[in-house]
């Protein structure tokens, strides 16, 4: 690496993060990139084996990583990672809301504890952990990074994934809602959009064979890695990395795609087109209109896979 390289590198020494769900895939990942660049690292997930196989492997590459067996989803397990956090570290500058899980079915065939068990994950997990990590933040006035986890599911919407797409939809919304709430405590708050082979894909027929192969460390082909824009969890960690840097200090209220060689920019729902009648609309009104102004303007729902 040059001298210019080394200097333009995120460095991220002295910094304390917590990273949800990281026992494995991206917030394994991720919680080795941060600790990677420099940070202290709290280990998260509710695998106690899995927890400690990271740790273990932050040690061993020289950093400082600590354990926190919870499962997310309760104020009392978030409040026990940033409590962690601070008795391991003495501090607490980024929260990484990965922790999630998986209950895929059709809507009529989604049961109560299916829906509640995702919500419950990713939601209100997000909500607790960003809601402590933000009270701390703002009680010890130093700034800080809220990075949250959303999908391609909670942006466009995915066959079978009603709970998912719901959970990870909120998450967007709360992004915004959150970079403007904060604002004034210099801390930014942003959603990763991450694309990656993980156990939550490989279940995904047309992506069960690239999931094996991208596990067995083989490369992967580049309409999947360009042009779809999917690849492994190491992928997707770089981009953590950054928005937990000084570097990315003017960015908030984003949410941010990655996945194989893409790096993408998600815009905002707004208004696409819009038509008055005065005194308000009868429905027939709005049928003549609706043909007139807004036929052929709907939004495309779903995730493409084109070319696979």
């Amino acid at each position: 690496m040059s001298d210019d390289n080394m200097a333009a590198s995120i460095d991220l020494s002295g910094k304390s993060a917590i990273v949800t769900g990281s026992g494995r895939g991206i917030g394994r990942a991720t919680a080795l990139a941060l600790a990677g660049a420099g940070a202290s690292v709290i280990v998260n997930d509710l695998d106690g084996d899995a927890v400690e196989e990271v740790v273990a492997t932050v040690s061993e590459a020289g950093g400082r990583a600590a354990p926190a067996v919870h499962a997310i989803g309760s104020s009392e397990a978030a409040q026990a990672c940033i409590e962690t956090a601070l008795s391991a570290f003495g501090r607490l500058d980024i929260m990484v809301t990965n922790a999630g899980n998986l209950r895929d079915r059709v809507l009529w065939n989604t049961g109560d504890e299916d829906f509640d068990s995702v919500i419950e994950t990713h939601l209100r997990g997000t909500f607790t952990c960003a809601r402590a990590a933000a009270r701390h933040f703002r009680e010890a006035g130093g700034g800080g990074r809220l990075i949250l986890v959303s999908s391609l599911a909670g942006q466009r919407g995915n066959f079978g994934q009603t709970a998912y797409s719901a959970a990870k939809a909120g998450i967007a919304a709360m992004t915004r809602t959150w970079s403007m709430e904060l604002a004034k405590a210099r801390v930014t708050v942003n959603a990763i959009v991450p694309n990656a082979l993980t156990r939550m894909t490989s279940t995904i027929p047309a992506l069960q064979g690239y999931a094996e192969a991208a596990e067995r460390g083989e490369p992967l082909p580049d309409n999947l890695r360009a042009s779809i824009g999917i690849g492994t969890a190491e992928d997707v960690a770089p981009l953590a990395v950054f928005l937990a840097s000084d570097r990315s200090s003017t960015i908030t209220g984003q949410c941010i795609g990655i996945g194989g060689d893409r790096l993408s920019l998600w815009s905002h729902p707004q208004e696409k087109q819009a038509a008055l009648c005065k005194g308000g609309w009868s429905a027939d009104e709005i049928a003549e209109r609706w043909a007139s102004d807004f036929a052929g303007l709907e939004e495309s729902v779903g995730i493409t896979m084109d070319g696979l």
